[in-house]
């Protein structure tokens, strides 16, 4: 059989109309209840599970023709996973993709919020590779579920108890886990914790999507999010402080830390490369009008 690349071939943004309407149901039934897991009927897609399948069946299904997309991993807009990604969506829809927070009406991310806050018209997609945070608790799935329907979050807190106690630091490093409007506590994806804040009050509309689980949980916008800490332990992000972006000149975003073996020396670079990009642009845009 001939290979062809024409999105002719296929239903637009692959997902036939059916499966689309069964997950934007379930996207509703999420947003009505911040927090709360909801089951749904994951699809297949040209794509290992564990590559985002969960978030790129949420994307496929809120995706319209006219819509701009954005798809970073960890930051990044150039990685395997977010180029392959928009590839697929590209491929069966035609929209445009950009690099640009601000331009992108949808958002789908891999362990990163991005640094420019997002606004009440555009939508972040988070891939979840484990959205039950009471896993760690009981593996058991009939058994979570009892403990988020009666509020029964003491694993939880043990478990981070015993983490300051051997560890010094009752935090993670990642996947944080936090309560949503004082009801559900919900793993907010691999992000790290200086992300965490971001979903506090903020003005878009988080989904994430665990394909491999067939999971789908949303924080509606303005929805109250605090990360579990205890009262003379309180919630702390990375310190980011005295650090500055070799490429931009950034402060006080998150950086990552890279070692250059021939100098022996670190430095540090946006995690954000898009948000990055920007900065730099807008530097060089302002050198040629100063030199004019």
């Amino acid at each position: 059989m001939e290979k062809t690349t024409d999105r002719n071939d296929y239903n637009f943004a692959f997902l036939d109309e059916g499966s689309k309407r069964e997950i934007r149901r379930s996207i509703l039934h999420a947003i009505a209840i911040p927090g709360y897991q909801v089951p749904f009927g994951s699809r297949e897609l040209p794509i290992g599970r564990g590559w985002g399948t969960g978030g790129i069946q949420l994307t496929m299904s809120l995706i319209g023709p006219h819509d701009t997309l954005k798809v970073i991993d960890q930051g990044n807009d150039d990685s395997v996973n977010a180029v392959s990604i928009k590839r697929l969506i590209c491929a069966t829809t035609g929209v445009e993709t950009t690099t640009d927070t601000a331009k992108a009406d949808i958002i789908q991310s891999r362990h990163r919020i991005p640094e420019e806050p997002l606004r009440e018209d555009q939508v972040l997609v988070l891939q979840v590779p484990q959205p039950e945070p009471l896993r760690g608790v009981d593996a058991h799935e009939e058994v979570t579920r009892q403990l988020h329907a009666d509020g029964e979050y003491t694993g939880i807190w043990v478990n981070l108890f015993e983490q300051l106690l051997t560890r010094g630091s009752a935090f993670r490093g990642a996947d944080h886990p936090v309560m949503v409007d004082d009801r559900y506590v919900m793993n907010p994806s691999p992000i790290p914790r200086y992300d965490n804040p971001k979903l506090h009050q903020a003005k878009c509309l988080y989904l994430f999507g665990a394909g491999r689980e067939k999971k789908i949980y949303a924080v509606p916008p303005y929805s109250k999010v605090e990360s579990l800490a205890f009262e003379d332990h309180p919630f702390r992000k990375e310190d980011m402080s005295g650090r500055r972006c070799r490429l931009c000149g950034a402060e006080n975003v998150y950086f990552d830390e890279i070692f250059d073996p021939q100098t022996g020396k670190r430095f540090y670079q946006c995690s954000d490369t898009g948000y990055c990009l920007k900065r730099r642009n807008a530097q060089e845009q302002t050198e040629k009008e100063n030199c004019l």
